[in-house]
């Protein structure tokens, strides 16, 4: 009895501080987001958006969940400028970002840095996405399209100063009509910018007022190089044009949603 109780003793109580490593909630908490993000630095993740919230800071916040688990994720203003399209809930999405943990809370997160519609292309989606919006406003209303002039005088044209288009148009104006007066209005008709451009030299013509008609268009392409007549500037200055308009855009199959806005589609 007398050795049970000397072996006891000598065994260290769990009240021993010398035998712990005590940690504060703040340590504990960064270690693990330490761990998090070396183990899952770059993480691609399939679910289902839920929660969206969008505050005035640019960031984006939501619940990606399937169905049995759920987890937060945040999309940081930066990420957020480079979608294409917009984030809604019950969107299915493929996503990359990695692991971390809000350590103010000791909540487990990812930040997501690429998000893709599952099943449809990003481009698609947007363009889906904003032609069902202005569709609600009204803005591709059949009542609200204009008849073109019988004898239009004189002819504005915004596109391309250097394409095969602008020469065709203007080879075919000539025949049908020699004596038409037509204003060019050279604008870059795809990549960074142009989309400003062209809703910019709709403005100039009707400010200069002497023109009857505005035809808005460029030559064929694929779908990225016909999104600027997809962008919602362009829309908007077709639609807010006292001058009617046509679009001829692209090939017959190539459809923009400058077709919807304009009076004509040629």
């Amino acid at each position: 009895r007398r050795a049970a109780t000397s072996r006891l003793r000598s065994f260290p109580s769990s009240d021993d501080s010398s035998s712990r490593r005590i940690l504060t909630v703040s340590e504990l908490t960064g270690l693990v987001r330490a761990s998090l993000e070396a183990d899952f630095s770059e993480v691609w993740l399939e679910g289902e958006i839920s929660n969206l919230r969008a505050p005035g800071s640019g960031h984006l916040y939501c619940t990606l969940k399937d169905d049995s688990s759920q987890m937060r994720a945040v999309i940081f203003r930066s990420a957020a400028l480079r979608l294409r399209f917009g984030l809604e809930d019950g969107l299915h999405v493929i996503a990359r970002g990695r692991v971390t943990v809000y350590e103010p809370r000791g909540e487990y997160q990812i930040v997501l840095e690429h998000v893709e519609p599952k099943g449809r292309g990003a481009q698609q989606l947007a363009f889906e996405q904003l032609k069902t919006r202005l569709a609600a406003e009204g803005l591709f209303d059949r009542d609200r399209k204009r008849p073109l002039p019988v004898f239009p005088r004189t002819v504005g044209i915004v596109t391309s100063p250097t394409g095969a288009a602008v020469r065709d148009m203007m080879t075919v104006l000539h025949r049908r009509c020699p004596i038409l007066n037509i204003i060019l209005a050279p604008v870059s008709v795809q990549g960074e910018g142009s989309a400003e451009q062209i809703a910019s030299a709709i403005r100039s013509l009707i400010d200069w007022g002497h023109v009857d008609v505005i035809i808005v268009g460029r030559g064929g392409g694929s779908s990225e190089d016909l999104w600027s007549f997809n962008d919602e500037l362009v829309v908007r200055a077709i639609v807010a044009s006292p001058i009617p308009v046509v679009s001829a855009v692209g090939h017959e199959t190539d459809v923009t949603l400058a077709d919807f806005a304009a009076d004509l589609r040629a």
